[in-house]
């Protein structure tokens, strides 16, 4: 076979890179190959942010996006086409600092030094990205980008002051990314066919030696899907980056999704909003919020913006994770998975995607080409609520989402899906059967909470008992329902103070009226 060269722009000027494995991740090839050592090794797993660095891409209109991500799991090979910004690049003309830079030292916000690179590269993301008409960022925006830096030293108070100063242009005169000249330098380098890449002495797969593949089409993704079954299916690299960097296991031959323009489109209808498989679940989830605002809050929540910015929805769905934060909120709302096999497609209910502990209905040669979610109806009332031991950058102990659809105050029809109590994201059948064709009133949402107790018997593991998520999730559910009744419907400031305080006879009397006040 031939093998092509990992071409990307770095420092200035197109990189090309042969002979390294292909499961080399980005911040061992600074580190160990370029001798590039400001980015940093921390947990190795995209949590801690020691290794942010930031990428560059063009989008579908051929401008240039840059993006905060972990180069801890991170291919290198998933570089090809694209540039790549480290804490290197930000020094200017002998030796003087960036904005970001001389903000941190100013605002006394730079640490022992391990840390402060990485949150230095997720600031100048949003140093970047930010339109200067829109003002200052607010401290809410801020803490967004800085959500996968995880602090050691100072506490963030410092840098988010650094955060807001940097855009002070007085102070600190901006200096010039010529985005115009990294775009011209990623046009000549983009490839119109398959890259394919191996290590060193390649004689093809079955002796032993994996290939990295990543074709440009859809077209061309489910022909070699269909030629190589077996192979990895590689998105975003955020869970499969840790079979390499924490289990220390070998993929064998890798098929790359991250390529395929067709398979990043969002599209809606009247009827459906349709996801592609590789559209980041930064995109997604803007998308999903803009039709349901109510999951603005599990968009926030999920994992942190380094983690959204290169996962994608199709892979956390292929996953089967029991624990993936999506799911059960798309299969409260009805959400199909496409599958592709060749030519052929097929369509499935999400929660008959899964049969059981990680293991999904994907057939040898098939993946996820898209996933299709209902627009919401002007009868439809909806949350989905994630509970865990810190807000930010967090797996859930339990992720609840409740669907109802009610007329004249009763329930037309009720979806409810937990993930967390069960091995796969999982319907509250007999719930949902004690919610159907009842009035939505206090008595029917006891009843639906008592019957919680027989669709699941949760575990218990490191992040909760199995008590604790049983009573989570009927609780959950009071909640929803002191969120949605029709007389007197509680705000989120309101459910805090008072739903989860004082035993059912208190909840009774909140269900009943009460002034909260």
């Amino acid at each position: 076979m031939t093998t092509h060269p990992i071409r990307f722009y770095y420092r200035g000027a197109i990189r090309e890179v042969h002979g390294v494995p292909p499961t080399q991740t980005v911040l061992q090839h600074l580190r160990e190959n370029v001798r590039c050592t400001g980015t940093k090794e921390g947990c190795a797993e995209g949590d801690c942010g020691a290794c942010t660095v930031v990428t560059g891409e063009l989008d579908s209109h051929g401008e240039l996006v840059l993006k905060a991500v972990n180069a801890c799991i991170q291919f290198l090979p998933t570089l090809d086409g694209r540039a790549l910004f480290t804490v290197e690049d930000l020094r200017g003309p002998e030796g003087s600092l960036h904005p970001v830079q001389r903000a941190l030292v100013d605002c006394h916000g730079s640490q022992c030094g391990f840390c402060t690179p990485g949150f230095t590269m997720s600031m100048w993301a949003l140093y970047e990205n930010h339109p200067r008409a829109a003002g200052l960022p607010t401290r809410e925006e801020i803490a967004t980008a800085l959500s996968g830096n995880l602090c050691r030293c100072t506490g963030y108070r410092p840098i988010v002051d650094a955060a807001q100063a940097m855009f002070d242009e007085e102070r600190y005169p901006r200096p010039t990314l010529d985005r115009h000249a990294v775009a011209d330098a990623l046009r000549k380098i983009r490839r119109a066919d398959t890259f394919e890449y191996a290590g060193p002495d390649v004689r093809g797969a079955e002796f032993g030696h994996p290939v990295f593949r990543a074709p440009v089409s859809l077209d061309g993704f489910a022909r070699l899907r269909a030629e190589h079954p077996h192979a990895r299916v590689l998105a975003g690299s955020t869970d499969v980056g840790l079979w390499v960097t924490k289990q220390m296991r070998e993929l064998g031959d890798v098929l790359y999704i991250g390529n395929v323009a067709e398979l990043k489109t969002i599209e809606r209808d009247a009827t459906t909003l349709t996801i592609g498989a590789a559209a980041t679940l930064e995109d997604a989830y803007a998308e999903l919020v803009g039709d349901y605002p109510e999951l603005a809050e599990l968009a926030k929540r999920f994992a942190s913006l380094p983690i959204r910015n290169a996962g994608t929805l199709g892979g956390n769905i292929a996953n089967g994770s029991p624990i993936g934060d999506s799911m059960p909120a798309l299969i409260a709302l009805g959400a199909e998975v496409v599958l592709r096999r060749g030519d052929a497609t097929r369509t499935l209910p999400l929660e008959a995607f899964y049969l059981g502990y990680q293991k999904t209905a994907l057939e040898p040669g098939e993946f996820v080409a898209a996933l299709r979610v209902p627009r919401p109806g002007p009868r439809l009332r909806f949350r989905t609520y994630k509970v865990s031991k810190r807000y930010d950058q967090d797996i859930s102990a339990v992720c609840g989402a409740f669907a109802l659809e009610i007329e004249d105050g009763s329930i037309v029809s009720a979806r409810v899906a937990f993930g967390g109590m069960a091995a796969t994201p999982q319907r509250a059948s007999r719930a949902e059967t004690a919610l159907a064709g009842a009035q939505w009133d206090a008595e029917c949402a006891h009843r639906a909470m008592e019957a919680l107790a027989s669709d699941y018997v949760p575990l218990t593991d490191m992040r909760a008992s199995s008590g604790y998520r049983t009573k989570v999730a009927r609780n959950l559910l009071w909640r929803f329902y002191l969120e949605t009744r029709e007389a007197s419907p509680l705000a989120l400031a309101q459910v805090d103070a008072f739903a989860f305080g004082g035993d059912e006879a208190d909840l009774a009397e909140q269900a009943a009226g009460r002034d909260l006040q």
